[in-house]
């Protein structure tokens, strides 16, 4: 098999073995006809992963691709299955049906701090109907998740997201009531930037649009860009009252994975302008005033950047934000390449155009190291050692609330 060490295979479960067996003929295949086959049968097992006892193997199998290299097995498996998770097909009163995850998330950063995005019942509705008049097509049937959720309250699996489709699919057809499970964080989430989702599945018959820009026929951008700003204008003037001191964006709605990422593209940099603006409003100093040391964080690849802010006067790391690695090509931008981005040089850039002047870019690989108290991540001083972020005894940590 292509590269892939044997023996580490051999010594995995039947279902790892199996899973990557298939993804590597994926990647062998010479045609769509042998690909839909490969793929038939790649579908059955994650059905009966997904529909099973409580399980990661998708997720250790993707692991294990991860460290072993294989990129265009990982990125073949990650596809089919995310896809499997977020749609499926069912037959109801003799009619077969596609059914969608999706969301429709927003972004928001403050000085203060984040609501959870509870809805009223009246806003609920106001937000289903908003949907039905804008970008879900004609004669399609939807289900919402009752308020709006974060990451934390969302799957942390491929199985727990396919059980959400299967939850809001039946009560798109009336079969149940039942609330799709949602993660339960142990402490309430104090970022100062960060997304909220508009989670739901629309469903039609099968060969049906899904959404309102399939069925146009002459300019499709157009009709596209029309249909969201729409859906957008409608979307900010139910939610908006909810977020009282936030910077918001709206995104599109999207198949529920696709619009994940895009969201985390979207908090990035919001994370680092909510963080500077609050320390800047906390520890009463100017942008100027402050450091900033820039490190790659992982364990075998970069997986996430992260960034300490200390005065020029002290060391002392007093805060911090994690720029997440989104892709392969990310993970790679550490070694320079005119074929990749240079994540660190994206960061610096956004912190100078924040008022920040002076940015180190630290060298090396550093572990993705937290406290073993509470579990906080650590981030880097000027000289690359990573700290505990703390701030002066005198500043209140906690983001006040306004809601």
């Amino acid at each position: 098999m292509s590269q892939l060490n044997s023996k580490l295979l051999a010594q995995q479960p039947k279902e790892i073995q199996r899973l990557i067996n298939y993804t590597d003929a994926l990647v062998r295949s010479g045609s769509q006809i042998e690909d839909r086959y490969w793929q038939g049968l790649t579908a059955q097992l994650l059905d009966k992963l997904y529909s099973g006892r409580r399980n990661t193997a998708v997720e250790q199998t993707l692991e294990l691709l991860g460290s072993q290299q294989q990129n265009q097995h990982y990125e073949i498996l990650m596809e089919l299955a995310e896809s499997h998770a977020e749609c499926q097909q069912i037959e109801h009163d003799g009619v077969l049906y596609d059914a969608l995850l999706f969301s429709a998330p927003l972004t928001a950063w403050t000085r203060y701090q984040l609501p959870q995005g509870v809805l009223k019942p009246q806003q609920h509705k106001e937000l289903e109907e908003a949907l039905r008049a804008t970008v879900l097509a004609e004669g399609t049937m939807c289900a919402l998740l009752p308020n709006l959720v974060n990451y934390d309250e969302m799957p942390q699996t491929y199985q727990q997201a396919y059980a959400w489709t299967r939850s809001l699919t039946a009560q798109a057809l009336g079969r149940s009531q039942e609330p799709a499970p949602l993660n339960k964080p142990e402490e309430a989430s104090s970022l100062l930037a960060d997304a909220r989702f508009l989670i739901g599945v629309v469903m039609a018959p099968v060969g049906q649009p899904l959404f309102r820009w399939q069925q146009s026929s002459d300019n499709l951008q157009a009709d596209h860009l029309r249909w969201v700003e729409q859906w957008v204008e409608r979307y900010s003037a139910i939610v908006t009252p909810l977020f009282t001191g936030c910077q918001l964006q709206f995104l599109a709605p999207n198949a529920y994975y696709g619009n994940n990422r895009e969201s985390d593209r979207e908090i990035r940099p919001l994370a680092l302008k909510a963080g500077i603006t609050w320390l800047q409003t906390a520890v009463k100093l100017s942008p100027d005033h402050l450091r900033a040391a820039i490190v790659a964080c992982g364990e075998e690849q970069v997986e996430e950047y992260r960034v300490g802010f200390s005065t020029i006067s002290s060391p002392t790391v007093i805060y911090g934000c994690i720029w997440p690695v989104l892709s392969q090509e990310e993970a790679e931008s550490s070694f320079h390449s005119d074929d990749h981005i240079d994540i660190p040089d994206v960061i610096a850039a956004l912190l100078s155009t924040l008022g920040l002047v002076q940015i180190q870019r630290l060298p090396g690989l550093h572990s993705t190291e937290t406290c073993d108290d509470c579990n906080a991540p650590f981030f880097p001083d000027i000289n690359g050692e990573m700290q505990h972020p703390e701030l002066p005894d005198e500043i209140d940590l906690d983001p006040v609330q306004l809601h």
